[in-house]
């Protein structure tokens, strides 16, 4: 896919570098020369641009660009500016960030396909994670629906999924597994893990197993917390 990113502060250059990483063609805007200058190596494309100039997006291949996204954070008039402009240029699919429940509120009157606000959602992943016991990494869903990866219990390690009874008791879904991959060569140690994929009634638990849960967060902590 082709993406048009706006904004090389931390938020728009870790995007547009794992985007090109992931073989996408990005082109990453910013008015900064030296921001230009210091991501050009790690992104398909970076040009300095002022992106509240409407002539000079113009100059962007607009049609042929299937995301736009303003990453543009502590500058409100400039992101909001720039939103507007790429809405009045009929671009695919506008992505906009937002770092204030006002400058939420413009970007929705603007009317763009998807708001994000990365802050507020990493201390949000970070509050669960330093909250329920075992949590690595969440992900919120609509009606207080999570997905959450957290360590196996160690009441259950052994058990099968079935005879572990989580779903009736908790009414908690494992989705899946990830578990230690042991073909790692000995000199990497990092732990390298594998996906299990859809699990059974009898896929059995093991030490250091990663559960990928789906379920309300207050079922889920029930289910970490319980002794």
């Amino acid at each position: 896919m082709k993406y048009i990113i706006v904004g090389l502060g931390n938020f728009g250059s870790t995007l547009s570098m794992q985007l090109t990483a992931m073989g996408h063609e990005v082109i990453a805007i910013d008015k900064s020369l030296e921001k230009v200058d210091n991501y050009k190596n790690q992104i398909t494309h970076t040009i300095c641009l002022d992106a509240t100039d409407q002539q000079a997006l113009h100059t962007l291949p607009i049609k042929e660009t299937d995301v736009v996204v303003i990453g543009i954070g502590e500058d409100f008039g400039a992101s909001v500016m720039a939103t507007a402009l790429f809405k009045q240029l009929n671009v695919k699919r506008i992505i906009g960030r937002a770092i204030s429940p006002i400058h939420q509120k413009v970007l929705e009157a603007i009317g763009i396909d998807q708001i994000v606000r990365p802050e507020q959602e990493a201390a949000e992943r970070l509050a669960k994670r330093l909250e329920m016991k075992g949590v690595i990494d969440s992900f919120d869903l609509a009606d207080d629906y999570n997905i959450i990866e957290a360590t196996v219990p160690d009441r259950y390690v052994g058990l099968t999924i079935v005879e572990s009874n989580i779903r009736n008791q908790y009414k908690v879904n494992v989705l899946t597994i990830l578990r230690a991959d042991n073909s790692i060569k000995l000199w990497n140690r990092s732990v390298q893990r594998r996906v299990l994929g859809v699990v059974t009634a009898d896929t059995r638990f093991e030490q250091n197993d990663i559960l990928v849960l789906f379920g309300r967060i207050k079922d889920i902590e029930r289910l970490l917390h319980a002794e």
